[in-house]
């Protein structure tokens, strides 16, 4: 699935997932999963806003690696692009989307939110 980076000027806040995707691909009894972040392997707490339409991931470690992903892109204001790939049992990779392959995706995820 594509998902965004959520921020606020050039903090960045968390990641938005989109309510489209949360419906297809989040069972609503998770609480949690788990993001393979390059080397790095968290758990993220899903709170109720998650499911209410808001397809937000927030935690302070994904912020920060986010940011290192992204700072560039930022301050150009241009739209960082990632891929979370399903990697097991509520647990999924989450990589960036190479340039030229972004004019394959079909839709924003934030229009899909």
């Amino acid at each position: 699935m594509v998902v965004t980076i959520k921020n606020k000027g050039t903090l960045v806040t968390g990641l938005n997932v989109g309510a489209t995707n949360v419906r297809r691909y989040f069972p609503k009894q998770v609480d949690a999963i788990e993001l393979q972040l390059d080397h790095l392997q968290i758990e993220c707490g899903l709170n109720s806003d998650f499911w209410q339409g808001d397809g937000e991931i927030h935690d302070p470690r994904l912020c920060a690696w986010l940011e290192l992903k992204g700072s560039s892109a930022l301050r150009g204001r241009t739209p960082v692009l990632l891929a979370m790939v399903p990697a097991g049992k509520n647990s999924f990779r989450l990589q960036p989307i190479p340039v030229g392959a972004r004019t394959r995706t079909r839709h924003s995820p934030a229009t899909a939110a």
